[in-house]
Formats: structure tokens, C-alpha cells, sequence
């Protein structure tokens, strides 16, 4: 059984422990989810979605509101079908890899873009792990909708090198790429 709930600051261990098994350790610290979960929650709205089964963190969702994220050079927004204003950021999903496949992903996406929705939003842009295994990411983000506007290389670069990120495919210092994503809404 299946069962979502958003975000919240007694969530930050359980969620910093799963998103570092799925993409590899200090991808989030307490301090970066600190700042990830204020990002998403803007006029009382939270973006931010986890689920669980068995009463087990099974899966999260972080997402930027509109307005509370920054274009940066992995960003081409003359390609986007909408302005910047009117979109949200899907700064990161994870789901247990003991349980992928059970709809947890789309479950949270659909909760998040609800509530985008009442932000005014018309899509939201990801950045897409293009070398998740077995390209697991790109495959979801475009079974959901999302449409592939440019790769980007490097895209974790930085946090690798600066910020002690430890890349899980590249066994360090990450080269991956990231496929960047529109998803529009209906």
C-alpha cells in the first residue's frame, strides 16, 4: 500500500539517506535540503512530495516553486514553450530501487504538478540524469510527458569537485550529462 504525504523538516533524515542510496553520497546534506525544501513551498503551497509504503520512506520529490529557482548555463530557455515565471523545477526524484516500477514516481510528479498548478504554472523543467542506470531517468521523465530540449555535459561537475559530491557512475567526480526537460501541463 502506497500512501503520500509532503514534506516536512521530521522527513530530512530518512529523505538525505534515500537520496544519497539513489544518486550517490552527499547529493543531499542537511543543508541542502534545508534550502531545497524552502524552494519548493511558496504562498503556503508545497511542491515537495514523498511516499512510502509499509510505512517506509519509499520515494521523494523535491521541486522548486516558481520564482524560487535560478536559470543557469544548463538552461536554454529561448527553446521553453513558456515563460520562466510560469514554471516549476523538478530538482530531484528517488525511489527505492527495491520498489521501482510500482508507479511511486508518478504518483509524486502528478501530487507536485497539482500543486504547481495552483501556482499558476503551465510545465515544469528537469534536469534529467542521463547516465542513471540503465538510463532509468530519461526513460520515466518521457514515459510522464517530458520533451528533450538539449543535453548538457557535466551538469554535477561542480558538485562533485567543490561540494564532495561522489557520483555513483563515474565513481567520483561526475561527468554525466543531464538531458534538459520540459514537461507541459494538461
Amino acid at each position: 500500500m502506497v500512501s503520500y504525504k509532503q514534506l516536512t523538516a521530521a522527513d530530512f533524515d530518512a529523505v538525505i539517506e534515500l537520496g544519497n542510496k539513489v544518486h550517490g553520497d552527499n547529493y543531499l546534506t542537511d543543508e541542502s535540503l534545508a534550502d531545497y525544501a524552502e524552494r519548493g513551498i511558496k504562498d503556503g503551497v508545497n511542491l515537495n512530495w514523498l511516499a512510502f509504503v509499509d510505512g517506509q520512506l519509499a520515494g521523494i520529490r523535491l521541486t522548486f516553486a516558481p520564482g524560487n529557482w535560478e536559470l543557469d548555463d544548463h538552461c536554454t530557455p529561448a527553446e521553453w514553450p513558456v515563460a520562466p515565471e510560469q514554471m516549476c523545477y523538478f530538482k530531484c526524484v528517488a525511489v527505492d530501487p527495491d520498489i521501482r516500477g510500482a508507479g511511486i514516481g508518478r504518483g509524486m510528479l502528478e501530487r507536485s504538478i497539482n500543486e504547481a498548478k495552483k501556482l499558476g504554472c503551465r510545465a515544469g523543467l528537469a534536469h534529467i540524469w542521463m547516465q542513471s542506470p540503465d538510463n532509468a531517468a530519461f526513460e520515466y521523465f518521457t514515459r510522464c510527458g517530458g520533451e528533450l530540449i538539449e543535453e548538457h555535459g557535466k551538469r554535477w561537475y561542480d558538485l562533485s569537485v567543490n561540494d564532495g559530491y561522489h557520483c555513483p557512475v563515474c565513481d567520483g567526480i561526475c561527468y554525466c550529462s543531464a538531458g534538459e526537460m520540459i514537461l507541459r501541463f494538461k
